[in-house]
């Protein structure tokens, strides 16, 4: 098997043709940021202003919760009986997936911004939305960068799914490999989404050290995971 699959990752036509492995990487973050994006215009404004205005949390952790619970496929299928064949149906099934995590990050990192600095803000005469925009946001920017990593790598990891209804994407070779029994490209294709998702990782961490300075930089796997509590430092003498 491992000198099948060997033979498999070396083979020109996997380096060259239209079908190689290049071509389909690229399929497959094409579908994985366009649900990304979707994803993140919906849940990002919503989480933030659920976070200000501290109303419809419960609703927040519960959607959240029974969105991260439905199965891809089967809301792959049915919304291919609702809408038939086509991109729209997997972006959706992905965009399903993403929102929850992205709505988890924005709600808490708004809602969780130190209550005093938004005590002084409104006592300097600023508006509500001035105060979300330039107090809680960027205070949230932590998590909710952190949610959107986190719904990123279940896109990619789940964007196989769009070769169930004859798209591209790294999912071909795993369901073609599985049509005509070809496991080594059933292997390969398995390990290409993990290579993938790693790279995709590290890229995210990247920026997101990059655009979260100093002391503000924090590692967080997933949105629904409580941040680490700061150090107490000893006071100068």
């Amino acid at each position: 098997m491992l000198g099948r699959l060997l033979d498999w990752f070396t083979a020109p036509a996997q380096w060259s043709s239209g079908t190689g492995i290049p071509t389909r990487v690229l399929e497959h973050l094409g579908y994985t940021l366009l649900a990304v994006v979707i994803a993140a215009v919906i849940a990002l404004p919503l989480g933030a202003l659920i976070g200000h205005t501290r109303r419809g949390g419960l609703a927040v952790v519960g959607v959240a919760n029974g969105l991260r619970a439905v199965p891809e496929i089967g809301v792959l299928v049915l919304f291919v009986l609702l809408l038939g064949l086509g991109l729209l149906p997997p972006t959706l099934a992905l965009v399903l997936l993403a929102v929850p995590p992205m709505l988890a990050g924005a709600y808490s990192g708004v809602a969780g911004a130190d209550a005093g600095a938004v005590d002084a803000a409104r006592g300097m005469g600023m508006r509500e939305h001035q105060i979300l925009l330039q107090v809680e946001v960027p205070a949230a920017v932590p998590l909710v960068l952190g949610g959107v990593r986190f719904a990123t790598l279940q896109v990619v990891a789940t964007a196989t799914i769009a070769a169930y209804v004859g798209l591209g994407g790294l999912g071909r070779y795993i369901i073609d490999g599985f049509s005509v029994r070809d496991y080594p490209q059933v292997l390969g294709g398995a390990l290409v989404v993990a290579v993938l998702s790693i790279v995709v990782e590290l890229v995210l961490q990247g920026l997101g050290r990059l655009v979260t300075p100093g002391p503000g930089r924090v590692r967080i796997t997933s949105p629904f995971a409580p941040a680490d509590p700061p150090t107490s430092r000893p006071v100068p003498s």
